[in-house]
C-alpha cells in the first residue's frame, strides 16, 4: 500500500490566544501502531484511545497500519481535548474514507466521545477568532458550539453532531444552519435602593464607577461593605461589542461559559480569600487565566482583605497597574488582560470593632499584625479608601438615598465626557490613564495643583497616589460637569483617599 499523508487544519488555545496547529497523518505499511508527537499533553496523547474508538463506532475502518499523527509545529505545546476531531478527520483522509478537498480551506476542532459524537469544548470562540485571522474560509466545530463561534462574523461556521456528519459534509454534503446565538436572560442586579444611609461610601462608589477607580471599604462587621461593593455593577455601562467578545473569549477558554452567547453583562468576580496566587492572577503548569482576568472590563471584589494570603495580594500589583500580566512558563511568556476594577472589603482590626461603638479587643500586637498583612505597595494603588459606619437605626427608616437607575445615569453622562476628552488616547475611562497622558489632557487649576503639591511635599502621598488622586479629582469634576479640575475637587479626593469619614476637605 503506498505511503499516504493528511493534512488537516485545527488550533491550538495558548493562555487565552489561539495558535494554529497543523495534523498531519502518516499511513504506511508496517505492524499496527498509532503514534501521537508534537509536545502533546497527557489528554491530547489520550485522544488515540478516542479516536480510534470513535471512528470504529461510527461505521468506519480503523486502518490496522503504522499510523504517525504529528502536531506542528512542534514546539508549541498542545493541550486539551479539542484535537480529536482534526486527528479522526486526518485519519479518515489518510485511510481514502473522506476526500482531501473538503478540509483544504477549513479547520476542525472538537473534543469526540468513544460514540463519536462531537463535544462541547471550550475555547471555541478564540479558535474561531483564529481561523478568520488565518483566512481560512470556514471552521467545522461541535453543534453545541456552532453559536458562539459564528459570534465573530466573516467565516463560515458549521455545527456538526458526530463523525458520521463531519464525513458527509467532506463529501459533498449540505451544511446545516448555523443556529442563531442564544440571547442570555437579563439578570437582575442587586440595587442601590436596598442601602440606607452610607451617604460618604455611596459617592464614593459612585465617583468609582464613573473614573474606573479602584475602592477599599472598611468597617465594622455588618456595616454593609459588601452590600454597597456587590451593587456597583449595576452602576457601571454596558459592554462594547469589542469588549464583550474579549470578555466573552477568555470566559470560554476558561471553560465557565457553556450554550450563553454573547457575554452583555459586566463580570463580577469574588473569590474565596484562600484563593491561590495562580488562581487570582493565572498561572498552573499549562497557563490558565485566574480571576483578575476573568473580571477584565468588570469588578473584582476581594471581600475580607486582610484574610488573603500575602503572596496573593502581591501578585495583584502589577495587574493592578499594568491592566495585564505576564506568566512565564518554560521560556514562554503568556499575557493575560487584566483591565478590571479592584473593590476590596476589610475589617479594622482582627476583631472587627476598632473604631466603632462596640469595644475592641485586640491588643497592640494584633493590630499590628493586622496592619502588616495590607502592605503599602498594595494599598497605594486604591484610590478610593472609604470608611463604612454602622447606620443608625433612623438611617434603617429612611427612604433610600437613591436608586441605581439615578446614580447609573451620572456615571454614564460623565463617561461620555471622558469617553470625548480621552479620544484616540487608547483608554476610556480616567481609570486607565498613565501619569503622562493625564498630566496632557487634564486642565487643573492653580489653586487646584498648589492643594495637590502642599499634599505631595507633606509626605503623606506617593508619586503615584499624586497622580491618583489627580484621577479622582477629575472624575469629581465631571460628575459634576465641570471643564476644569478646582480646588474643591483636588479636596474631595485627598478626603477620600485619606479615610475621613465625615468627608470634611484636607486643609490645604
Amino acid at each position: 500500500m503506498p505511503v499516504v499523508l493528511a493534512r488537516v487544519f485545527t488550533f491550538a488555545i495558548d493562555g487565552i490566544d489561539p495558535l494554529p496547529v497543523s495534523v498531519e497523518v502518516d499511513v504506511r505499511p508496517g505492524l499496527p501502531s498509532f503514534k501521537l508527537v508534537g509536545l502533546a499533553g497527557t489528554a491530547v496523547r489520550e485522544a488515540r484511545e478516542r479516536v480510534q474508538a470513535a471512528i470504529q463506532n461510527s461505521g468506519f475502518e480503523f486502518p490496522s497500519r503504522r499510523i504517525t499523527a504529528n502536531l506542528a509545529p512542534a514546539n508549541v505545546p498542545k493541550a486539551g481535548p479539542g484535537f480529536d476531531a482534526a486527528l479522526a478527520v486526518a485519519l479518515l483522509v489518510a485511510s481514502g474514507q473522506c476526500p482531501a478537498e473538503g478540509v483544504r480551506d477549513r479547520a476542525v476542532f472538537g473534543e469526540l466521545s468513544l460514540g463519536g459524537e462531537l463535544r462541547h469544548t471550550r475555547g471555541v470562540l478564540a479558535v474561531a477568532e483564529g481561523a478568520r485571522s488565518a483566512g481560512l474560509g470556514g471552521l467545522i466545530v461541535p453543534r453545541a458550539c456552532a453559536a458562539e463561534a459564528a459570534l465573530v462574523g466573516e467565516l463560515d461556521v458549521v455545527g456538526l453532531g458526530d463523525l458520521r456528519a463531519v464525513a458527509k459534509l467532506l463529501a459533498g454534503g449540505a451544511p446545516p444552519p448555523v443556529p442563531e446565538p442564544p440571547v442570555p436572560p437579563a439578570d437582575a442586579l442587586p440595587d442601590l435602593i436596598d442601602v440606607r444611609g452610607h451617604e460618604l461610601p455611596l459617592r464614593a462608589l459612585e465617583i468609582a464607577a464613573a473614573g474606573g477607580h479602584n475602592l477599599l471599604l472598611e468597617g465594622a462587621p455588618g456595616g454593609g461593605k459588601t452590600l454597597l461593593a456587590r451593587r456597583l455593577p449595576s452602576l457601571l455601562p454596558p459592554l462594547t461589542r469589542e469588549e464583550a467578545l474579549e470578555v466573552t473569549r477568555i470566559h470560554s477558554v476558561a471553560g465557565i461559559r457553556r450554550h450563553e452567547g454573547l457575554l452583555t453583562a459586566r463580570p463580577f468576580r469574588a473569590p474565596h480569600h484562600t484563593i491561590s496566587a495562580s488562581g487570582l492572577v493565572g498561572g498552573g503548569s499549562m497557563p490558565a487565566p485566574g480571576e483578575a482576568s476573568l473580571a477584565h472590563h468588570g469588578v473584582l471584589f476581594l471581600d475580607e482583605l486582610s484574610e488573603f494570603a500575602r503572596p496573593s495580594l502581591e501578585a495583584l500589583r502589577q495587574p493592578i497597574e499594568d491592566g495585564h500580566v505576564s506568566v512565564v512558563r518554560s521560556q514562554r511568556a503568556l499575557q493575560f488582560p487584566t483591565r478590571f476594577m479592584l473593590v476590596a472589603a476589610t475589617n479594622p482590626c482582627p476583631c472587627g470593632f476598632a473604631g466603632s461603638e462596640r469595644p475592641c479587643k485586640c491588643g497592640e500586637l494584633e493590630l499590628a499584625r493586622h496592619r502588616r498583612r495590607l502592605s503599602g505597595p498594595l494599598l497605594d494603588r486604591i484610590d478610593l479608601l472609604v470608611t463604612v459606619a454602622r447606620p443608625s437605626a433612623a438611617d434603617l427608616t429612611r427612604p433610600p438615598l437613591a436608586s441605581s437607575a439615578v446614580v447609573r445615569e451620572r456615571v454614564l453622562a460623565a463617561r461620555e465626557r471622558q469617553a470625548h476628552r480621552l479620544t484616540g488616547r487608547g483608554v476610556r475611562c480616567n481609570g486607565q490613564l498613565d501619569a503622562a497622558t493625564l498630566r496632557d489632557c487634564v486642565p487643573v487649576s492653580a489653586q487646584a495643583r498648589t492643594a495637590l503639591d502642599r499634599a505631595y511635599d507633606r509626605g503623606g502621598l506617593s508619586a503615584r497616589g499624586y497622580d491618583r488622586v489627580l484621577r479622582v479629582a477629575c472624575t469629581i469634576a465631571d460628575l459634576a460637569e465641570r471643564p476644569v479640575v478646582d480646588l474643591d475637587e483636588v479636596l474631595h479626593a485627598l478626603a477620600l483617599r485619606q479615610q475621613h469619614e465625615s468627608g470634611d476637605p484636607v486643609p490645604a
